[in-house]
């Protein structure tokens, strides 16, 4: 009895809670910014006292700018830098000085008049002081930006940037990221600031030098910089003979208040710091000052300042910030050396929640979450996108594309309106014109003119329009392809062996390949995309970018076969250089003569000629190749010009648009004039380089746009007969090539379409696989009737469509970095830029002017710029690159290197195998099944790394086995329940649940303790309750809500909360421990590997039941 009556006691003792002094600041700080409330943005300006009143010597917004003694302008921003004494100097400015929190003054006298009150009280100054301190701190404010204006640096000098800036301002809200709509989420909009409303307005203006100047306007320039509903700190500093010692004073205003011109812009002061003392220590009062005013430029004492409630919090959010700090030794760097600001600014939230295991409500996944650091968080794969999740209903995955997309239909027009689109239009009508037209004579000789380059103008114009007027995702650019070309020249070489008319049998592959995508559609198929990871994905686009730049290069190299010739016989005696007829194959000669006598016909020229014979010795030097003859003799000379000038003009071009589209953050021009030259950079570069070859009137290569709108072939029409003469089995046949259609159509479009649903690209509107599927099927369906082209997803147009679309923050204060915040989704520009494809044939003659090579320019430059977003490629450059100069990313901390090279060599292995099976004609046509085949090679080598490697390298494939999955999910939702029997002297039975992961016990209190299967090893093996219970959860539980309770004001006394809270003894205080054994184990092992466990115990307390 007398041992029980002790376990009693022993239980029953109240666990003495943490008290908030025992905590440290970063925790203190914590508890203090708990309120999820944002303070608005803080300007902070330093002032320094002159003789002709207080002189602005330096600014933050977010980084440090200060006033060039010598040259009398703004320094380049930079990090601010402070030494340690400061700061410790600072620290003891606020514990000794004077802190107003909440003033109610609204204007500068009222405030200077409190202030001299507190500091008499206080004894920090002299009474016979006063008038003199209240004089110097009325005195008014000079700032920089009012000082050059009076020095003339504005003038002459700067006039034409000015001018430059007024004109740019005309289209302000054009190409800025203020009219991308945030989802969900109110935003502001809009460069105007929007003061925020105080009680009261300062009625006297006039009563001191500060107010003297109602007309005040500020830096109205600078005002652009900061963002909307900003508040300003003034920290002033300044020596005074008369002052015995130095006095300084925090002051917060209740309302925020504009104090005339004490700031160099016109928003309204929440902070004042002043710092005055004897002379000869000026140098220490501006570091301290610096120090003040870099406190309220940091992300963390800037919410301290605003929600500190006396002088303690203050200096808790100084600790904190002193705990955070670097220190680095004086002897290793220069303290003169301006920092340049980072790219990237990293996040200071997890400074926030330092100490949040304390609060109950940091149990919750969502606060835990929180707290991890940026690069711990696992971003989720395409894979676990709700809009790839089978529904199990038919078409219940096109049902929820619809309801996620018509929210946003207005909203695809109307967030079109601005100067970006306008770019992106230009720069894709060009992109997309070449290929057309190239694909489209590629095609004619394919099909022998059943379908050419009039017919692809046609089909693009018209399926380009309807996809973008209709898709689940209009982001993605539709063209045609590679294996499209491949798959049309087999289904014409198998209708001419089966002796059936093309384009008829090509009707019925097309109604095929429409039923079966549409099935796709009505099953939920588009959720099998799920097993496309970036393994493929990286792949898929790296090929299609480097078949871009091969064919760029190519086609340059092509041009050596249509250099002029001439006879040059200046150094050999009786030369001769002549047309000849080529040797061609005998099953060719009919072909031969076909093409050169339509040239002869449809040029006028007049050379012997019939049905099968030309006489080619009447051909001019001039007319040879366009006859398809060849060059004999031995002074045949080429004239290298025009090889020369289409180098130079695809050079020209591809340089002068990377060099404009990273103009954004040059150091020349306004921002807006910068901003204009990025988002029209190819269109430009096109422009110029037409100009220069306009200019130089070499006879290059030139765009050849058909000028008639009629069919190529004259035996066709615009519509196609379902048989035309065709045989009934015919229908049937074209089954079998709609298979590989399907494979073809649905790989290329879905690979492409998870390229741009990419969540890196900050897409907020959602995707649309579903949709996008049935929009393909009755455009197949709608070619095939009409006789047109394929048209599906293009992977590298749609990178470069969603790259010059690409949205940056507008507000950015002096030296940030723009960051990316997303991409206007919206269905104009893709519409636009079809119906000029469509419009081409109606400006031929414009369009003739263009040289090809300036296209492959472009071609080039989309092929690099599509590669410079993909991470197979900056890992293939990792093979090259010293271990030194490897750059900070993600999957290079936390995975070997070899483990790095082995993944990239295995990706390698793919593309090149991806690249045989294009290039060999006979093979080319297994190219959409060979992209299935490396979903099944990406299972295949998770035997070669672990699952940490393939989280950073890549994205978790789902199971393939999904009612093995869904069984696991079941489990772990509900758990199994067992016997468990404790080994005291009543051999008690205890019922518990079992999970995957963890034994979860009851206990008579309600409480529930929750044990991890991991300490279980055998059926028969024996637990010590109390040890398990020390370090599981629950005790944890208990012990954060005594804390949280303890630290809460509006708690109870401590009677109350013991009365309604148990506690357990640590195994420190027990002697007996408390041995229980399973009794009943699961089936299932108990040191499996889990990807999810609970977070939650699984049985609640009785009291809520």
């Amino acid at each position: 009895m007398d041992r029980k009556e002790s376990r009693k006691r022993r239980m029953s003792k109240r666990r003495e809670s943490i008290e908030l002094c025992q905590l440290g600041p970063g925790a203190r700080v914590m508890f203090l910014l708990k309120e999820s409330d944002q303070p608005p943005s803080l300007f902070t300006e330093m002032a320094e006292l002159q003789k002709d009143g207080w002189r602005e010597s330096a600014r933050w917004v977010k980084f440090e700018e200060v006033v060039e003694q010598g040259g009398n302008r703004w320094s380049k921003p930079h990090v601010a830098t402070l030494s340690l004494h400061a700061l410790f100097q600072l620290r003891s400015c606020l514990l000794n000085g004077s802190l107003l929190i909440d003033m109610p003054q609204t204007d500068l006298p009222s405030i200077v008049e409190a202030l001299l009150d507190v500091w008499l009280d206080a004894g920090d100054i002299d009474p016979a002081d006063r008038d003199e301190l209240a004089e110097i701190l009325n005195r008014p404010h000079v700032h920089q930006y009012e000082q050059a204006k009076k020095n003339g640096s504005t003038g002459e000098q700067g006039g034409f940037l000015n001018a430059v800036r007024s004109i740019s301002d005309i289209g302000k809200s054009f190409s800025h990221g203020k009219n991308l709509g945030k989802l969900g989420t109110e935003h502001q909009t809009g460069t105007t600031l929007e003061l925020p409303k105080v009680d009261s307005q300062p009625t006297d203006m006039s009563k001191n030098g500060s107010n003297s100047d109602v007309s005040f306007k500020g830096n109205t320039h600078f005002l652009k910089k900061l963002p909307p509903g900003s508040e300003a700190g003034n920290v002033l500093i300044g020596e005074c003979e008369f002052l015995p010692r130095h006095v300084a004073a925090f002051i917060r205003l209740k309302n925020a208040t504009v104090l005339g011109d004490m700031s160099e812009v016109q928003v309204p002061t929440r902070f004042i710091f002043i710092l005055l003392g004897p002379t000869g220590h000026g140098t220490q009062y501006n570091e301290i000052g610096r120090a003040i005013a870099t406190l309220l430029s940091d992300d963390v004492f800037h919410d301290v300042a605003y929600k500190a409630r006396n002088k303690d919090d203050l200096l808790d959010g100084v600790d904190e910030f002193l705990d955070q700090a670097t220190v680095l030794p004086p002897g290793e760097w220069d303290p003169k050396i301006r920092i340049d600001p980072p790219t990237k600014i990293p996040s200071q939230e997890q400074r926030k929640h330092v100490g949040q295991e304390l609060l109950f409500e940091a149990l919750t996944d969502k606060a835990i979450g929180k707290m991890k650091a940026p690069e711990e968080e696992e971003e989720g794969s395409h894979g676990n996108d709700p809009a790839l999740q089978r529904t199990g209903k038919y078409f219940g995955g096109l049902i929820l594309d619809i309801k996620r997309k018509l929210p946003h239909y207005i909203s695809d027009y109307t967030e079109a309106i601005n100067m970006q689109c306008l770019a992106t239009i230009c720069f894709m009508y060009f992109a997309l014109l070449a290929p057309i037209v190239t694909f489209g004579g590629l095609l004619e000789e394919a099909t022998h003119q059943r379908m050419a380059a009039l017919e692809n103008l046609f089909g693009g114009a018209i399926c380009g329009i309807i996809y973008h007027l209709f898709s689940g995702q209009p982001l993605t650019i539709i063209g045609s392809t590679g294996p499209v070309l491949v798959f049309e020249t087999i289904v014409y070489d198998m209708s001419t062996l089966m002796g059936i008319k093309y384009l008829s049998f090509r009707f019925w592959i097309h109604i095929w390949t429409a039923f079966i995508l549409f099935l796709m559609v009505f099953t939920d198929a588009s959720s099998l995309v799920s097993y496309i990871t970036r393994f493929t994905e990286e792949s898929f686009a790296t090929l299609i970018a480097v078949i871009f730049i091969y064919e760029a290069v190519m086609k340059l190299w092509k041009i050596t076969g249509q250099l002029d010739i001439i006879n040059y016989d200046r150094f050999i005696k009786d030369g001769r250089c002549d047309c000849v007829m080529p040797t061609i194959k005998p099953d060719d000669l009919q072909k031969h003569f076909e093409k050169a006598v339509g040239v002869i016909v449809k040029k006028g020229w007049e050379i012997p000629h019939n049905q099968t014979f030309i006489d080619y010795s009447k051909v001019g030097l001039d007319q040879c190749r366009a006859l398809l003859g060849t060059f004999e003799g031995n002074t045949c000379y080429p004239l290298y010009d025009k090889l020369l000038m289409s180098i130079l003009l695809s050079l020209g071009t591809f340089f002068i648009a990377i060099k404009l589209k990273g103009s954004r953050n040059a150091s020349y021009f306004p921002a807006k004039v910068r901003q204009i030259a990025s988002d029209f950079a190819v269109f430009f570069a096109i422009v110029i380089m037409t100009g220069v070859d306009i200019f130089c009137g070499i006879n290059t290569p030139k765009l050849n746009v058909p000028s008639t709108f009629r069919p190529t072939w004259e035996g066709r029409g615009w519509v196609v007969f379902p048989f035309d003469g065709n045989p009934w089995w015919s229908a049937l046949v074209a089954f079998v090539p709609s298979l590989l259609a399907c494979i073809l159509i649905f790989m290329d479009q879905q690979i492409t379409a998870v390229i741009v649903n990419r969540k890196e690209n900050k897409l907020k509107k959602g995707c649309g696989y579903h949709l996008d599927l049935l929009v393909l099927a009755a455009l197949i369906l709608m070619v095939g009737w009409l006789g047109l082209p394929v048209y599906v997803a293009a992977t590298v147009l749609s990178i470069n469509h969603i790259n010059s679309l690409k949205v940056e923050s507008e507000s950015k204060a002096p030296g940030e970095v723009a960051q990316f915040i997303g991409v206007r989704e919206q269905r104009v520009t893709g519409i636009v830029t079809f119906i000029l494809i469509g419009l081409s044939v109606l400006m031929t003659k414009l369009l003739g002017h263009i040289p090809m090579p300036v296209l492959y320019g472009v071609f080039l430059y989309m092929g690099i710029a599509a590669l410079g977003g993909i991470q197979l490629w900056d890992r293939i450059l990792l093979f090259l690159m010293p271990m030194k100069y490897q750059p900070d990313t993600i999957y290079i901390r936390h995975v070997p290197i070899k483990k790095i090279h082995l993944f990239t060599f295995f990706q390698c292995v793919c593309l090149a195998g991806l690249w045989t099976v294009k290039s060999i004609k006979i093979t080319s046509i297994l190219f959409p099944i060979m992209l299935v085949v490396m979903v099944g090679v990406r299972k295949v080598i998770e035997r070669f790394f672990t699952e940490k490697d393939l989280k950073y390298l890549d994205d978790p494939m789902p199971d393939f086995h999904l009612r093995k999955k869904e069984d696991l999910k079941r489990r772990q939702s509900e758990g199994e329940e067992i016997e468990i029997e404790t080994n005291d002297e009543h051999q008690t039975t205890i019922r518990a649940v079992k999970t995957e992961a963890h034994l979860h016990i009851p206990t008579a209190s309600g409480n529930v303790i929750k044990i991890p299967l991991a300490a279980i090893q055998e059926p028969s093996h024996q637990i010590n309750i109390s040890k398990e219970l020390n370090s599981s959860g629950m005790w944890k539980h208990i012990s954060s809500r005594d804390s949280k309770t303890s630290l809460q004001k509006e708690a109870k006394d401590g009677k109350e909360r013991d009365q309604q809270q148990q506690h357990i003894a640590t195994p420190e205080e027990e002697e007996d421990a408390i041995m229980i054994k399973v009794i009943r184990p699961s089936p299932h092992s108990s040191n499996m590997n889990l990807e999810k466990t609970e977070t939650e115990p699984l049985l609640e307390k009785k009291d809520e039941k």
